[in-house]
C-alpha cells in the first residue's frame, strides 16, 4: 500500500468542498434567487431575502471563491506556472485554473461591489442600482456559463499524475 500524503489529500478535500459551495451558491443565485426576488418584489415580501438571505449567501459565495482558488493554487504547487502557461502537459488543468481565475475576478470586481449597491449596503441612486443590477447579472450569468467548462477541465485535470501524486 502506498503512503498517503494526508496534507495533499486534505488540501484536495478542502478545494473540492469550497468549490461545491462556490458553484452551488452560484447556481442558487442564478436559478433560484433571481426568480424568487422577482416574485417577492411583486408581492412586497422581498425584504427578507435582500436583508437576511442574500448578504449571508454572498458572504459565503465570495469567500468560497477565494478559498477554492487559493487551495487550487496550492495543489498546483510547483506546477502553478506550467498550469497557467498551459505547458508541460498541464493544459487541461490550466484551462480550468484560468476559468476559475476569471470567475474569481468576476465575483470580487463585478458581482460583489454591485450587489452592495443593489442591497443598499452602500449608497447608490436608483440609476446606479439599475446599472449595478445589469453588471452583476451579466457577470453572474457569465460565471454560470464558465462553470460548465471549468468543471469539465478541472475533472479532467484531476487524473493528472504529477499534480495529484497518484
Amino acid at each position: 500500500m502506498e503512503n498517503i500524503d494526508f496534507v495533499a489529500a486534505l488540501s484536495r478535500w478542502f478545494h473540492f468542498m469550497a468549490g461545491v459551495m462556490w458553484i452551488g451558491l452560484l447556481y442558487y443565485f442564478n436559478f433560484i434567487q433571481v426568480a424568487a426576488l422577482k416574485n417577492a418584489a411583486a408581492d412586497g415580501t422581498a425584504a427578507g431575502i435582500t436583508k437576511h438571505v442574500a448578504p449571508r449567501a454572498l458572504l459565503f459565495f465570495r469567500w468560497a471563491a477565494v478559498f477554492t482558488w487559493v487551495t487550487g493554487a496550492a495543489l498546483l504547487g510547483p506546477l502553478f506556472v506550467d498550469a497557467f502557461m498551459l505547458r508541460n502537459g498541464m493544459g487541461p488543468i490550466g484551462i480550468g485554473a484560468w476559468l476559475g481565475t476569471i470567475m474569481l475576478f468576476n465575483v470580487w470586481v463585478l458581482i460583489w461591489p454591485n450587489q452592495k449597491k443593489i442591497l443598499g449596503m452602500v449608497p447608490a441612486s436608483d440609476a446606479e442600482k439599475n446599472a449595478a443590477r445589469r453588471v452583476a447579472f451579466l457577470a453572474s450569468r457569465t460565471n454560470t456559463m464558465l462553470s460548465i467548462p471549468l468543471l469539465f477541465f478541472m475533472a479532467g485535470g484531476m487524473s493528472h499524475r504529477v499534480l495529484f501524486g497518484l
